[in-house]
């Protein structure tokens, strides 16, 4: 899970940061039902929990 995602973040966006680390099965970028904009978070499923790992470790506290 990602947290404090940039409010113009989008789903590709998301999938395009992640991707570098390994295959992604799905991602899901959290939005305001009224607004539609990020709630600040999202989700995103790799293939392989290693490559899952990788990613956490590569992107965690990057904007």
């Amino acid at each position: 899970m990602e947290r404090n995602l940039h409010w113009a973040t989008n789903d590709d966006s998301l999938r395009n940061a992640f991707s570098e680390y390994g295959q992604v099965l799905d991602v899901t970028v959290m939005r305001d039902r009224e607004t539609g904009r990020s709630r600040g978070f999202g989700f995103v499923t790799f293939l392989d929990a290693q490559e899952a790992d990788a990613a956490i470790a590569g992107l965690n506290d990057q904007e």
